[in-house]
């Protein structure tokens, strides 16, 4: 079971990495005139991370996992802090949506074990967080906050697509 679920992240992490890198980076990019447009699918390998991990863990994973997507985009620093902080409020975020029952902790957070509003939901909230994070570190500055919230609605509008998507056609159960 544990080589299983290490397996299944691995994939996860090669999977998402290179998906975002050379596909969604230039979807983005190709739309000039709508420079709002962005898809971020690659923190669903946070989100999914199983339960009990160690938060050092989903730290360090996030930490690699952003700097590889720095490298594709070419923004030292931007992804690695977005997703270091998304793996950082990530407890807090499912301690707020836990259900009654509690959680079992060898399962990981998906719309398969915990249903497909609580999915929606759980992952809502961490998109939300992470891309707002994200565009606030790349505009570096409060003077852009209208700028920053455009962005960040209609990525995660995109990105919310995608990951629901995502959740239909794979409904990882590890």
């Amino acid at each position: 079971m544990m080589n299983s679920t290490i397996t299944v992240n691995a994939f996860r992490f090669v999977i998402l990495v290179l998906l975002q890198g050379l596909v969604l980076q230039n979807i983005g990019n190709d739309w000039a005139t709508f420079p709002y447009f962005n898809i971020i699918l690659y923190p669903i390998f946070i989100f999914l991370l199983p339960l009990r991990t160690p938060k050092p863990l989903v730290i360090f994973l996030a930490f690699i996992l952003g700097l590889i997507v720095d490298l594709f985009y070419a923004t030292p620093g931007v992804h690695t802090s977005a997703s270091v902080f998304t793996a950082f409020v990530r407890p807090v975020v499912l301690n707020y949506f836990e259900p009654r029952a509690g959680y079992n902790a060898n399962h990981s957070p998906t719309k398969k074990r915990l249903g497909s509003n609580w999915y929606i939901k759980y992952s809502l909230t961490l998109e939300l967080i992470h891309l707002f994070f994200y565009f606030s570190v790349e505009a570096f500055s409060p003077v852009f906050i209208v700028n920053i919230l455009i962005k960040t609605g209609v990525a995660l509008i995109a990105s919310m697509i995608f990951i629901i998507i995502h959740q239909i056609l794979f409904d990882p159960a590890e």
